[in-house]
């Protein structure tokens, strides 16, 4: 038993009336006390259900990120826009996600994306962002960090692959399983930028009080621009069947945090997301855009694309970014960036 993490456990683990919150650096001790195996089993389980019902501070959020920035791979810096995509890494089961399209359509247009993540797990056990890309033919897992750097610069875009790359990260996600709820470090996730450089950061989230915390913690940890987005099924994927409610961070403005709300039926979409069900079907819809092809995924693509595209400063207004969108996808843009990527992996 470490008696330095017991401690720590008792100050969040003692009841409703009498538990503390950490403090920044007693959260990044706890953590990396985690991630190295420090803690026992017994401990790292309380610690997380512990946390899960008392609810992690922005303090002890930072504090988590600290120690994943102190232990984690981190991509070097590279020229240009980059943007980092935050989704839940236990996957979608409900929703056929476009993150792929829109990925491709930035980089298409020459900014960086980069995502993180790992194959399905728990708790959803949901379509993972690696089996996409590995059904669209690029398979990332078996690249080392310097490959995928390497792919990030010739292609502008890469995932990092958390048992590969973030080993230490992944040693801890059977506890989700076990304690059949997503501990704090399933947010952190969210908003985990594995880059050096400076990144406009896009994150989805579920309940409001979540993007509430990133509005304090992105701050915090010296993120210039970032994105929120009440995504599908917590994704970044903005929803046409409902209100896409986003936020608009930008530290060079005032007020730094301004939000964002779009109708999809204001400009022409129909109100309907498309259902998962099955994986290979959604691989399927998903390649149908890449190529083209005008299919129930298209107007998803084209709403999550011209948003993104507006948002990172390469559209006017929305109109525009739409229609962008529209262009690069029927011109063959994005199924050309595709076919770089498949070329650029396979060669590494």
């Amino acid at each position: 038993m470490n008696q330095q993490f017991r401690e720590l456990l008792k100050k969040v683990g003692s009841g409703p009336h009498t538990s503390k919150n950490l403090s920044r650096q007693e959260a990044a001790i706890a953590t990396r006390m985690i991630l190295e195996g420090e803690a026992t089993p017994a401990q790292i389980g309380a610690f997380m259900i512990a946390h899960r019902i008392k609810r992690p501070t922005c303090d002890e959020l930072a504090g988590m990120l600290d120690a994943y920035d102190l232990l984690g791979s981190k991509l070097s810096v590279i020229k240009g826009t980059v943007a980092v995509f935050g989704n839940p890494y236990d996957g979608r089961s409900r929703t056929v996600p476009v993150t792929p399209i829109t990925a491709l359509i930035l980089a298409s247009l020459g900014v960086s994306v980069i995502l993180h993540g790992g194959d399905s797990m728990p708790t959803k056990y949901g379509l993972s962002g690696v089996e996409i890309w590995q059904g669209l033919g690029v398979d990332f897992t078996g690249l080392s960090l310097s490959q995928v750097q390497q792919v990030l610069e010739e292609a502008q875009l890469a995932l990092v692959y958390l048992p590969q790359h973030f080993p230490l990260a992944q040693s801890i996600i059977p506890y989700r399983e076990q304690i059949g709820k997503r501990p704090p470090f399933a947010t952190i996730e969210l908003v985990w930028s594995p880059y050096l450089g400076d990144a406009h950061l896009i994150s989805g989230f579920v309940h409001p009080p979540t993007e509430e915390l990133f509005q304090a913690l992105l701050p915090l940890r010296n993120v210039k621009h970032y994105t929120t987005s009440k995504g599908l099924e917590g994704s970044i994927d903005l929803p046409l069947s409902r209100a896409a409610i986003t936020g608009l961070g930008d530290s060079n403005k005032t007020p730094s945090f301004e939000r964002c709300i779009i109708s999809a039926r204001n400009y022409g979409f129909k109100e309907k997301d498309v259902i998962l069900e099955s994986v290979t079907k959604s691989i399927e819809e998903i390649q149908l855009v890449i190529n083209g092809s005008i299919c129930s995924l298209w107007e998803s693509a084209i709403f999550n694309g011209g948003f993104y595209l507006w948002r990172l400063g390469l559209c006017e207004d929305l109109q525009t970014g739409f229609k962008k969108a529209e262009t690069l996808l029927v011109e063959g843009a994005v199924k050309e960036k595709l076919q770089q990527l498949q070329a650029v992996v396979e060669k590494q």
